[in-house]
């Protein structure tokens, strides 16, 4: 067994640095693998290889690559074919560590195995590899197979060649010790590389799983924004790529890469993160009244008392000399109808609505001013200052106080956002998300930006924000829209510089809005949809 010579030995040298670097550039674990395996085959002037993974229980070894040159053998990695070879077991079925097979040796050991002949070696089962032989008439004789440990010395793989050849004759040839060494080194290197992604992964991965943490924690506190959180991400990435394909108009040089759409994606799942401390009453007050439960039953007891009292005041006239029994039955009756249409009237107005009339607010404020004699004994008004306020909301159900407290989610959602150290590929995060209820002509919140101060994602999230709170029918304050008149809207919006006109035409023109309907909306809200009645959009 020949060693290699002084230039042969500096030109390994050369090529371990080069794909030292070069492992360090590589970013997708599959390329990865495959360049490992093709240049420790190169290096060593190997005939074929396999590289190993273990798997996810780390109880078995699986076929993750193999190569033959000889046999013109490409599988697994990025080759697209799948290897159907059943997995080396690491330990018998009595948990002890299998020694039978090289590769499984190896990795339970942390050694690596060089052996000239297998043919001649009794130490190890070569059955299966006599097996490949006859069925695919090759003759396998010099193996080299090295263990991949990370810092922690955890197996992240298993590198096997097979087949050494002298470069000059072709002849199959022993693995010299220096080849093993040089191909420890690259094992090395290629686990500190392998495992540098796999931890960015994991870092990534958790990020993403923290991030739904809190989204639990929201949909926990209120169920009714959880498809909001859901939907608001996946309706801002069908926009966003629907203008990544636009070749023409203001937005034509708009693109994406992956990391640009991860970067998106993400902060459309944290877009409304600081909702998490919002009062739940807040964010679920389905009718004006309601706070822990819905104070309009309050109101129900206290008619009732009215009521009975009126009753009882008739009763007593009846028992007065010479009274008119008639003439206080029709008063009485009159007056229950009064207040039970009062009643019914406070009910109605307890549930909000798209707006309050000045008349149905007087009339409110009328009934405040009836006084009834609470449990105490003292006479009082019939509404407290606050369930006057509630009650005469003009819009939706939340008064001034609670829609700022509401509006705030936004400012705690960049709070939050800000306070994290997000790495370079994900910096913008805070500025998309934080982005989406600020307006084209800076009345938004809660930076007053206008248009030229935000960047596309922002304004693409703020139409899916917008879209989707339009047709959403699980908050208990509204109803879901239909498609139609949510478009309507959205088209106002962009004429009185709410939305960003030319992402509202992408939105319409390439028919993003029923891409989103027919995937996430009620069938019986999917109407028909004349584009060319909505407002500012030309077909």
């Amino acid at each position: 067994m020949q060693e290699l010579n002084p230039t042969q030995i500096a030109q390994r040298l050369h090529q371990l640095t080069e794909v030292s670097v070069a492992l360090g550039d590589t970013h997708d674990t599959g390329a990865l693998l495959d360049r490992i395996l093709r240049v420790a085959k190169h290096m060593t002037d190997a005939d074929g290889g396999t590289l190993y993974r273990p798997s996810e229980d780390r109880k078995s070894l699986c076929f993750h690559i193999s190569i033959n040159d000889s046999l013109g053998i490409y599988q697994g990695g990025v080759s697209g074919k799948p290897i159907d070879i059943v997995p080396v077991p690491l330990y018998d079925n009595y948990g002890n560590k299998n020694l039978a097979s090289v590769a499984a040796y190896a990795a339970n050991f942390n050694q690596s195995v060089n052996i000239e002949d297998v043919y001649k070696a009794d130490v190890f089962n070569f059955s299966g590899m006599r097996s490949f032989d006859t069925a695919f008439g090759y003759h396998s004789k010099s193996f080299l197979t090295v263990p991949m440990t990370d810092h922690e010395g955890e197996l992240v793989g298993v590198l096997q060649l097979v087949n050494a050849k002298d470069p000059e004759t072709g002849t199959i040839r022993a693995f010299t010790q220096t080849d093993q060494r040089f191909i420890e080194a690259l094992s090395a290197q290629a686990a500190v590389a392998l495992t540098n992604q796999l931890l960015i992964q994991q870092l990534e991965n958790l990020l993403e799983a923290l991030v739904n943490l809190i989204n639990i924690g929201i949909d926990e506190k209120s169920p009714h924004t959880g498809r909001h959180c859901q939907f608001v991400p996946e309706l801002t990435m069908m926009l966003a790529e629907a203008v990544h394909a636009t070749d023409e108009g203001p937005l034509a040089a708009f693109r994406m890469t992956d990391a640009d759409r991860k970067e998106l994606w993400l902060a459309g799942l944290l877009h409304d993160c600081g909702k998490i401390t919002t009062p739940v009453h807040v964010v679920d007050k389905s009718t004006k009244l309601e706070t822990i439960f819905d104070r309009i039953h309050l109101v129900d007891t206290r008619f009732e008392v009215l009521l009975r009292d009126a009753e009882i005041r008739a009763l007593r006239a009846r028992l007065e000399p010479g009274a008119n029994g008639a003439a206080i039955e029709d008063r009485l009756q009159s007056e229950l109808a009064r207040m039970r249409a009062d009643r019914d009237f406070l009910r109605r107005a307890n549930v909000g609505g798209e707006g309050m009339s000045l008349e149905d607010q007087e009339r409110v404020r009328r009934i405040a001013q009836y006084r009834w004699t609470g449990p105490e004994g003292q006479e009082q008004d019939f509404l407290s200052e606050n369930e006057l306020l509630n009650l005469t909301v003009r819009f939706g159900t939340l008064t001034d106080d609670e829609r700022k407290i509401i509006n705030n989610h936004i400012d705690v959602s960049v709070r939050m956002l800000e306070s994290l150290p997000w790495p370079k590929h994900l910096r913008n995060v805070p500025e998309y998300a934080g982005g989406h209820h600020e307006r084209m002509d800076g009345k938004g919140y809660p930076k007053g930006l206008t248009k030229d101060q935000m960047s596309v994602q922002a304004r693409i999230m703020a139409i899916a924000d917008i879209f989707e709170a339009l047709t959403a029918c699980d908050r208990p304050y509204k109803k879901g829209k239909k498609l139609s008149e949510s478009l309507h809207i959205l088209g106002k919006f962009a004429q009185n510089g709410h939305i960003d006109p030319d992402l509202f035409d992408i939105f319409v023109r390439n028919r993003v809005y029923l891409q989103f309907a027919h995937k996430n909306m009620d069938a019986h809200q999917i109407d028909e949809v004349d584009e060319s009645a909505i407002p500012g959009y030309r077909p």
